[in-house]
């Protein structure tokens, strides 16, 4: 079985579109900047994306969803 397992991550996030964005994205930080690190203490995963998906079960990763017509009023 994997960890996290995608049903424990979907509670986090409002579709798997957003959790491949949102993680996808956090991956490449981890990755180009290796001075900052995870923001989880002791990952299980030493690969960038599962580090990621550790971060959004853990918490430490959020997503606010813009609607860019509430702008315009």
């Amino acid at each position: 079985m994997l960890y996290p397992s995608i049903d424990s991550l979907l509670t986090k996030l409002d579709s798997k579109y957003t959790l491949v964005t949102v993680s996808a994205k956090r991956a490449r930080e981890i990755k180009e900047d290796l001075s900052r690190g995870p923001m989880i203490s002791r990952p299980v995963s030493y690969k960038p994306v599962g580090v990621a998906l550790e971060e959004i079960i853990d918490d430490h990763l959020h997503f606010k969803r813009i609607n860019p017509l509430d702008d315009e009023e």
